[in-house]
């Protein structure tokens, strides 16, 4: 019983996290518009507990800001800032991969990442995805990527993942969720399946450096794709997050 209702409060707190960051996203929540506690109970329809740890959460990722006489902020950024948070965001996940490949393996290390993504799998494999699978996607990428981090073995750098990843947009999944709206989000998430499956392979065979240059490149698609959107005026409609975003020259 108490399994269960565990995991029906982080479900909850995964439905809030997604729903307010999609409205911070879409700009339906502008930027330095502050949001309380309360009134994100009220936007999620979700028990306090969920929303407080789920605006908590938003902080991490960057995207809020805690004010000092309660509540929290939009943040805004600028394109400068994506970029780099996502460029730092897949530097510090490559090395921790060429670490993990160096210093070696198991295949009882391995098996939970292979059975995550045998999980990831299942998700990608629906054809449309739907919005449930997309918020099972968000929680299976981010322990999926959590595990890879932590087979470097490295305790410094494991912080310093979580602390890039905490950055303006970093996040591995920070898209995911807004990218269901688009026509080939499918296609998008069977590639980044893909480089991850590559990347454990790479692991697995102790290959250091085609394990971080897999990486680094999983996290370059993200700022590559966000960097066409941002150049191509027509695409802008569909850019999640393009109200937080002041771009180059503004």
């Amino acid at each position: 019983m108490a399994e269960r209702e565990s995991d029906r409060s982080v479900s909850q707190t995964v439905r809030a996290q997604l729903s307010l960051r999609d409205l911070i996203l879409s700009g339906d929540l502008r930027p330095g518009e502050r949001i309380s506690e309360l009134q994100a109970v009220e936007t999620t329809g979700a028990s306090r507990t969920p929303v407080r740890m789920a605006l908590v959460r938003l902080e991490e990722e960057g995207l809020l800001e805690a004010i000092p006489s309660g509540g929290f902020m939009v943040k805004t950024f600028s394109e400068r800032d994506v970029m780099d948070s996502i460029e730092l965001r897949g530097t510090l996940e490559g090395l921790a991969a060429r670490f993990a490949a160096e210093r070696g393996a198991s295949s009882r290390d391995l098996e939970p990442l292979k059975r995550c993504l045998d999980e990831i799998d299942g998700v990608v494999r629906q054809d449309p995805i739907s919005v449930d699978a997309f918020s099972s996607y968000v929680a299976l990428n981010a322990r999926l990527h959590a595990m890879l981090t932590e087979l470097s073995r490295s305790p410094p750098l494991i912080r310093q993942v979580d602390r890039a990843s905490a950055l303006p947009f970093a996040s591995p999944s920070g898209f995911v969720m807004t990218q269901s709206t688009l026509p080939d989000a499918r296609d998008t998430l069977m590639i980044a399946q893909d480089q991850h499956r590559v990347v454990i392979d790479a692991i697995e065979n102790r290959e250091g450096a085609r394990a971080e240059a897999i990486m680094r490149e999983h996290a370059r698609v993200a700022a590559r794709n966000l960097r066409l959107v941002l150049q191509n005026k027509t695409h802008f409609d569909l850019l999640p997050g393009l109200a937080l975003i002041r771009m180059a020259g503004e």
